[in-house]
């Protein structure tokens, strides 16, 4: 059944009453546009995806395009067989969608997470850091994501985190997070790569960090208990259970055994195993582009053996920070944290485009598809804040086809075949739907503002530069990205219990191939 609509809301106050009480208020100041930000999304879904048993002709709302994303700034309504809904939750219910019953109650979390958010960010203020190192400059550019992923209706479902949970772990509200340590044996442990001394006690035993909730819900049902005392602490990254320590050195990825958007966040045996031979292949490869995209590299990873195999909810990943691509007065920024230049964003985002599109290209035609997201690709700005390199970060998700890169004289043995996929198509769809589909959807749309002629310039701009750079293409991925619907994930029906699992597609107009005063779906009550 079907909670009341708002009564997790209702709940999320009633938390923060008693842990937080100051922020109540802006708390309940900001629900209504943390509904309208997360309905948007969802409506944005429901004219976009195919989900089962639903007739649209049902469904009437505001003009959307499929690249908007950002939240209204009025209330939105959307219209469900002629009553009006301002709750997503209470729409996706009144819907009856096989097999959304989970899929609502993370509507209702996303809701009011996101409220939380935009309360707790907007109280602390803008994370503006006095040392202007790129160390320091580059926490501030993941911490100011206050709203997560653009498109997805679940940007800020949290299920599992209490609500002192979100304020002492959430990169927006920028705590500094004790990470345990947990002392095993190393009889009980897979290392890949260079695990580091400060991760070993005295007595030679590793030291894994552990995420401080993994710590408290998940391991004393092992049987497994932390170090003593405060931990390391360090900052959390724009994915939360990725971690910057407050003292420097490599990020810490964690596991985290929550759903957050589609995926349970823990780090598989694979992934461990893969980590130094996969940072390798790419670095070599990455190698070959004259400098215009370095990727963070895996410098050391551990799991935990249980009854005999690696553990995807005890394990860790030590990652070089994207720090370390800036030169002086440069820095580094996810895409997903870029704002809209004060003059002439057409022009900014062509070079940014113009940077982009080479090497990525290039890497798909090789044989690398990069899973090229606002989270993990970003951007090496000079000190006037022009767009020099880029830099790519989590190698778990890329594809890698063994057929093309033996082209280049590279192999893929020892990998895990998880990540090897000769399919032009889902080669395609790795690349486009994350670089296409998602940074660069989610750059115009912010740019843009809503002005649909400035958005067309922008895209005019983009599309330029692809066909600039697609040269490198084979005919078939060449027509995929220039003349072809765009393949992205379909990030409500992957939710619902009654399809298949993993990932699912549905196919989008290509903003690359029609104008977007043509791609729009738009109904009116």
């Amino acid at each position: 059944m079907h909670s009341e609509p708002g009564s997790l809301e209702t709940s999320f106050a009633a938390e923060l009453r008693a842990v937080r009480p100051g922020l109540v208020a802006p708390y309940r100041e900001a629900l209504p546009g943390a509904r309208a930000a997360v309905l948007a999304r969802l409506w944005r879904s429901l004219c976009f995806e195919e989900l089962p048993c639903l007739d649209r002709r049902r469904l009437r709302g505001p003009e959307v395009r499929p690249y908007d994303s950002g939240a209204p700034k009025d209330e939105l309504t959307v219209w469900a067989d002629g009553t009006e809904y301002s709750r997503p939750a209470a729409l996706l219910a009144a819907l009856g969608v096989p097999g959304s019953a989970g899929l609502v109650a993370e509507l209702e979390h996303s809701t009011a997470s996101l409220a939380l958010s935009r309360a707790g960010a907007a109280a602390s203020g803008p994370a503006e850091p006095s040392d202007r190192s790129a160390g320091a400059l580059l926490l501030a550019a993941e911490q100011s994501v206050v709203d997560g992923h653009p498109y997805h209706p679940c940007c800020r479902s949290r299920p599992g985190l209490t609500v002192a949970d979100q304020l002492a772990f959430a990169p927006e509200h920028h705590p500094v997070v004790g990470l345990r340590l947990l002392a095993l044996p190393a009889a009980d442990c897979t290392v890949v790569g260079d695990w580091p001394d400060r991760l070993r006690d005295a007595g030679g035993r590793l030291l894994l960090p552990v995420h401080p909730w993994q710590a408290r819900e998940l391991l004393p049902g092992l049987g497994l208990e932390v170090e003593p005392g405060a931990g390391l602490p360090a900052h959390p990254l724009l994915s939360l259970r990725t971690l910057a320590p407050a003292d420097g050195g490599p990020h810490i990825k964690t596991a985290l055994s929550l759903r957050m958007t589609s995926s349970v966040r823990d780090i598989s045996g694979g992934s461990v195993l893969d980590s130094a031979r996969l940072s390798a292949l790419l670095e070599d490869v990455t190698g070959r582009l004259d400098g215009q995209l370095v990727i963070s590299r895996n410098l050391a990873a551990a799991g935990v053996l249980v009854d005999g195999a690696l553990s995807p909810a005890l394990a860790a990943l030590l990652r070089e920070s994207p720090e370390l691509a800036a030169g002086p007065g440069e820095r580094v920024v996810p895409l997903a944290a870029l704002t809209p230049p004060a003059h002439r964003p057409a022009d900014w985002l062509r070079s940014l485009a113009r940077l982009l599109w080479p090497p990525l290209l290039r890497l798909l035609s090789w044989g690398v598809a990069l899973e090229a997201h606002g989270q993990n690709l970003l951007v090496v700005l000079d000190p006037e804040d022009r767009p020099l390199r880029l830099v790519y970060r989590d190698l778990a998700d890329i594809r890698l086809s063994p057929r093309r890169l033996a082209g280049i004289g590279v192999g893929t043995d020892g990998l895990g075949t998880r990540i090897l996929d000769d399919d032009p198509p889902a080669l395609r769809r790795k690349l486009y739907g994350s670089v296409l589909g998602g940074s660069l959807s989610a750059l115009v749309s912010a740019f843009g503002g809503g002005d649909r002629s400035s958005e067309a310039a922008l895209w005019s701009a983009v599309a330029e530069e692809a066909e600039r750079a697609a040269d490198v293409l084979s005919p078939e991925d060449r027509r995929a990205l220039l003349e072809q619907p765009l393949q992205v994930k379909a990030l409500c029906r992957m939710r619902l219990t009654c399809g298949p699992t993993g990932d699912q597609w549905t196919a989008l107009p290509n903003p690359l191939v029609v104008r977007p005063a043509a791609i729009g779906r738009q109904s009116a009550p």
